[in-house]
């Protein structure tokens, strides 16, 4: 593993601030940065829809696929590029043939986004829509049990959360997944996960963990430019949704322009142009974390720290934090419960001294966020000013 200071060199941002929000955008390093303006300029001077540039732009996508795959356990073609996390959670939930009574299952735990678009379904098509108490079972309890519990005889979608982006808690999915799947039998239950915060936190074997449908994007834990994500499809699944948003790169044509069929990989699925430099900027990204060590042990690094950061707020008089235990990844959620105690104001006082971090709604408290190069001098810091703020 490569140096942590010298490799912090890499992440310019982090020169003016301590910073701990990355579930909500990473630190681009200078590699991706260099990468998104060297796309630029090369596609200037041989001309943006150049017979040339067209094939660079094609080859260079797969390459961004092919380090999104490798990262991720599964094969290229299993991956869509998206804009975010959303556009792929839209992808599938409209990509479903719904049917009235159909149910689909959310649990308390999932972004606004992913909400209303599943109750838009339920509201456009007649989908059964319910809710599941996973949020309690961050201290006590089994979650694999509550979903089981919550299934029905008419439930054809779970969606949940891998890394849930308000507590922390780490679902274990493989077993939620094997719930579903065996549900009344025959794969009846199929999953779509909201991988916000686990693709680039969590060392992921996809292929192995057997969900359905992982939409996830690059801009947080992955540290890449805002406007890139993906989708991946088990490849069980992929006839089982059909696209919504239809343009050239997902269709075959033949030698005339006349339309053949669908593309049978995950570009049936991507619409048209995009800001292709911004895939360059991801793949730099990606290869930067990498540089310093490979997915278990970044993993082992953000666990480290957050379990320091845990302890470090668990000893202040007036702070609780939402896990009894050390967190699983690195999302570090607490409450002030003491004084006035307002978690806005106290994240806009820490901002004003150059420490970023974001307040969560349900439930009401305080989320920090530590990655593997963050210093524990940093946490030092951090923990140092919070005292001084309650």
């Amino acid at each position: 593993m490569k140096n942590l200071e010298q490799h912090r060199q890499n992440f310019p941002g982090l020169g003016y601030k301590v910073y701990f929000n990355f579930g909500g955008q990473g630190i681009m390093p200078n590699s991706g940065l260099k990468a998104i303006l060297a796309t630029y300029e090369y596609l200037e001077e041989q001309g943006a829809f150049s017979l040339q540039a067209n094939t660079w732009i094609t080859e260079r996508t797969n390459l961004t696929k092919k380090a999104i795959a490798a990262d991720l356990g599964v094969t290229p073609e299993t991956i869509t590029l998206t804009e975010n996390v959303t556009a792929g959670c839209n992808i599938v939930l409209w990509g479903i043939n719904w049917q009235v009574g159909d149910h689909i299952l959310l649990t308390d735990c999932e972004h606004p986004g992913v909400i209303a678009i599943v109750k838009e379904i339920g509201r456009r098509f007649g989908v059964e829509v319910s809710t599941c108490p996973i949020m309690e079972t961050l201290n006590v309890g089994n979650p694999v049990t509550v979903i089981q519990e919550n299934l029905k005889p008419n439930t054809k979608l779970v969606v949940l959360s891998h890394l849930l982006w308000n507590t922390g808690q780490v679902l274990p999915l493989a077993e939620i997944v094997e719930v579903c799947h065996n549900y009344q039998g025959n794969n009846s239950v199929q999953i779509l996960v909201d991988a916000a915060q686990s693709v680039g936190c969590l060392p992921l074997n996809l292929t192995e963990l057997g969900a359905d449908f992982y939409a996830f994007t690059g801009h947080k834990w992955w540290c890449g430019p805002s406007g890139v994500g993906g989708l991946y499809i088990r490849p069980e699944a992929f006839s089982t949704i059909n696209p919504t948003f239809i343009g050239w790169r997902g269709v075959k044509t033949d030698e005339n322009g006349q339309l053949i069929s669908w593309k049978n990989d995950g570009s049936k699925f991507e619409v048209a142009t995009s800001a292709y430099a911004l895939y360059e900027g991801l793949r730099a990204a990606i290869a930067t974390h990498i540089e310093w060590g490979n997915a278990g042990e970044r993993y082992q690094k953000i666990c480290e720290l957050s379990k320091y950061l845990w302890e470090l707020l668990s000893q202040i008089e007036g702070i609780k934090c939402l896990k009894n235990s050390a967190p699983e990844a690195g999302l570090v959620s607490f409450q002030v419960i003491t004084g006035n105690g307002s978690h806005k104001k106290l994240v806009e006082n820490l901002e004003k001294q150059g420490f970023l971090l974001r307040t969560i709604a349900d439930p009401s408290c305080v989320r920090a966020c530590v990655h593997y190069f963050t210093l524990p001098s940093e946490i030092e810091q951090l923990v140092t000013v919070i005292k001084t703020l309650i």
